[in-house]
């Protein structure tokens, strides 16, 4: 399984990972560019493995176990990254947190799904924030030296990315919340379940 390039692809996702944050740990304008397109070619995999998987009949257990821990790994590892060298401007920081407190409750709920064999499936609405998450972190990535070498001197990246990081807010708070009903849902009617067959027995 790990050899179907759709794994493949998902792997390569999670090996960027240390590669991206040396490139932020430089600090300066080139590799400020390098990382952008790193991370831009990490999120088309994202696109890429999905889709290959379901085009070519390689779904598989490990590519859905993998798939949203290297989503998870990759946005966690950067934000905390951007945090670290001050790139989280006009407050984003905060954002940065929910986004970060969301995923590991998500992530706990999940297991917890898999642990009564049931799924917690993606929504459309966690679709639009992984969207909006990598659009804020790839110009927190480009930051404002390198648009400056290329001439786009006019635009801040760096406030544009903060303020997409608020705005990615909205949707990871309220799918959230939608994954977090869907859970404890599933745990009082299994909890209604076990005091049924008690009393039954």
């Amino acid at each position: 399984m790990l050899t179907d390039l759709p794994n493949i692809l998902t792997l390569l996702r999670i090996a960027s990972i240390p590669v991206l944050i040396a490139l932020i740990a430089f600090n300066n304008a080139w590799t400020d560019g390098i990382a952008c397109v790193l991370y831009i070619a990490a999120c088309i995999t994202d696109y890429l493995d999905g889709m290959l998987a379901r085009r070519w009949k390689q779904g598989s257990e490990l590519g859905r176990m993998m798939d949203p821990i290297a989503d998870k790994l990759l946005v966690g590892a950067l934000l905390l990254a951007l945090a670290g060298y001050g790139r989280l401007v006009d407050g984003a920081l905060f954002a940065a947190i929910i986004i970060l407190v969301r995923e590991i409750m998500v992530s706990g709920l999940r297991e917890f799904m898999a642990s009564q064999r049931a799924t917690l499936p993606s929504t459309r609405l966690a679709k639009w924030k992984t969207g909006i998450q990598m659009v804020a972190i790839g110009c927190l990535l480009a930051g404002n030296d390198m648009p400056r070498e290329i001439g786009i001197a006019g635009i801040s990246f760096i406030h544009v990315g903060a303020i997409m990081l608020w705005i990615s807010v909205v949707p990871t708070v309220m799918s959230g919340w939608g994954y977090l009903v869907t859970g404890f849902g599933r745990m009082l009617g299994t909890d209604a379940n076990r005091s049924s067959a008690k009393v039954t027995h």
